[in-house]
């Protein structure tokens, strides 16, 4: 593979810890081999290469890590969406209809739709998604999500404790039995995380850890929802058991923040989520000031954050959490890294696989000064100029 330098970028963010918060360099240079980042320096000292990429000046950031994704699903939500806008209270249990037009649809039109999906999203400047199971809630339809995600992404992750399958919903110890076991040994082949949604409507703390406890016994690594409609007690598990993530965090204690702090357990913003549904937003001045780690996805799916849109998610966390423009970029891309427990994506460095976003802007900050425009004008995916998402090659 021909190697190809990217010269004349006006902000280079490497997100390089040493560097500052997005590690900015001004007048940059990217060398790009074999879909690597082979050199990253000044634009006057960069080395030969078989071809030169000239970017006028502007911004360059690494591609979006979108932690958390449900992006195999078939049907649509909006007239719940529309009743919540209206005053309706939202709750877990709309995602029964999602579960029941997912297990009518095809195969094919799984994929199809996902595809659609996460193209939109690699429009939009993301190189990595995790993507979820979860709306299938027996043992064949979790497979089969499964298997469509694992068609596009590394990152799958076993969510069959989304909610309660309907058909059980008088027996949910014996739907907690079915997850835990042949659910699970049907999943764990395809997926790399296994996740439990610990809230009201969903699965209590003792349930979520015993799933939790029955995934890492299949050699999962572990995920968690925890704390978005209520102070369930689910972060603190989440840290004792030391998953990668908590995702959603909109209600933390101190004690919760403290904890996060003094783990290497990455808090997880979707405010796209609380977008949808008018839930408060969170704040991280308590997170700032304790040192913890966070990161920002887009929660894609259908009902409650129907958005493939990271620079949203920025804007969003910009105005809305208190998070400062490089906070939120950085979020979106090495805190994303972070909560996948990656360090080849999420960041522009020697070695990193060589996701770039070149934006229509001369300053990385027009992503949440610009809010709804789309400036992500090139993006590269390992190396290659991409405009169609397609499987990683290991």
């Amino acid at each position: 593979m021909a190697a190809e330098a990217i010269v004349n970028i006006g902000v280079l963010a490497t997100m390089d810890e040493g560097e500052g918060l997005m590690g900015l360099r001004r007048d940059g240079a990217v060398v790009i081999d074999d879909g690597r980042i082979a050199w990253v320096g000044a634009s006057s000292n960069a080395p030969a290469a078989d071809a030169s990429f000239d970017a006028g000046g502007a911004a360059v950031i690494p591609g979006f890590v979108d932690s958390h994704t449900h992006a195999v699903f078939a049907g649509d939500r909006a007239a719940e969406f529309d009743a919540r806008m209206s005053g309706a209270r939202y709750t877990a249990g709309g995602i029964r209809s999602t579960v029941a037009a997912t297990r009518g649809a095809s195969t094919e039109e799984l994929t199809s739709r996902t595809q659609h999906l996460l193209d939109e999203a690699l429009r939009q400047g993301t190189t990595t998604a995790e993507i979820k199971s979860g709306y299938g809630l027996d043992v064949a339809t979790e497979r089969r999500l499964l298997e469509v995600a694992a068609r596009f992404t590394e990152e799958t992750t076993f969510l069959g404790a989304h909610v309660v399958a309907p058909e059980m919903a008088d027996r949910r110890g014996e739907y907690v039995d079915l997850v835990a076991g042949p659910m699970l040994r049907a999943a764990a082949p395809l997926a790399r995380w296994i996740d439990v949604f610990c809230e009201e409507g969903a699965f209590d703390v003792d349930e979520t850890r015993r799933i939790l406890a029955a995934g890492r016994a299949a050699g999962l690594g572990l995920r968690l929802h925890a704390n978005q409609l209520t102070m369930s007690g689910a972060a603190a598990l989440g840290v004792e058991l030391g998953t990668a993530s908590i995702d959603h965090c909109t209600f933390l204690s101190d004690t919760d923040v403290d904890a996060l702090a003094a783990s290497d357990t990455v808090a997880t913003f979707v405010p796209g989520a609380e977008f949808s549904t008018r839930q408060p937003y969170p704040g991280v001045e308590r997170l700032r000031d304790a040192g913890a780690t966070w990161a920002i996805a887009s929660d894609c799916n259908p009902g409650s954050s129907y958005t493939t849109s990271m620079p949203f998610c920025i804007a969003l966390a910009v105005r809305e959490m208190g998070m400062t423009p490089g906070e939120a970029i950085r979020a979106a891309t090495l805190g994303g890294a972070r909560a996948l427990r990656r360090d080849d994506v999420g960041r522009i460095a020697v070695g990193a696989r060589a996701d770039l976003v070149l934006l229509d802007a001369p300053d990385p900050v027009h992503l949440a000064y610009r809010p709804g425009v789309p400036l992500v004008s090139r993006v590269w995916r390992d190396g290659q100029a991409a405009t169609r998402w397609t499987k990683r090659v290991a």
